[in-house]
């Protein structure tokens, strides 16, 4: 894959001060995903004496830790997931087509560089956004398409997208 399919959205930046003997010494921390819009994610979090420098490091470490979400008709997930990491707890639900992106903050930079086009989703608990994150990747992660769980119980997909649907 070529690195300029790739779109990155930046998070968040947070300063960080640290107080020595001749005053206060700053860093920053930068929280990037990076995605192709086609189902792939990558997220990156990096610490540097200036912006531009740590928003570079967190897209290279995005670009590093790629994965593959599976969609449905490359629009939606497949289905309703809840998912916890930390203090971050989020609720991402499958949503018709037309939808759009319900989501705030971080949950949302991530669906749009996935390609979701629609969904609504809630974050509950932590509002720290490395918590949030990491939760809906969590969550995007454990998505299980009709594909996937026909060849684990050696069913067809018809058998198992019928049944979905009742």
């Amino acid at each position: 894959m070529e690195k300029t399919e790739f779109k990155d959205k930046l998070v968040s930046i947070n300063r960080i001060t640290k107080v020595v003997k001749g005053g206060r010494r700053f860093t920053f921390s930068a929280l990037v995903v990076v995605g192709n819009y086609l189902g792939s994610v990558g997220v990156g979090y990096a610490k540097a004496k200036q912006v531009p420098d740590a928003i570079k490091k967190a897209t290279q470490n995005a670009k590093k830790n790629l994965i593959k979400i599976p969609l449905r008709d490359g629009r939606t997930l497949h289905h309703d997931v809840v998912a916890k990491d930390g203090a971050g707890k989020v609720l991402l639900r499958a949503a018709p087509s037309g939808t759009g992106i319900i989501a705030g903050g971080a949950i949302r930079a991530t669906c749009e560089v996935v390609g979701i086009k629609d969904i609504v989703a809630k974050s509950m608990g932590s509002s720290n956004p490395i918590n949030v994150l990491r939760a809906c990747i969590k969550g995007l992660k454990s998505q299980n398409s009709p594909k996937f769980i026909a060849n684990i119980r050696g069913k067809n997909i018809a058998g198992i997208t019928k049944q979905r649907n009742n």
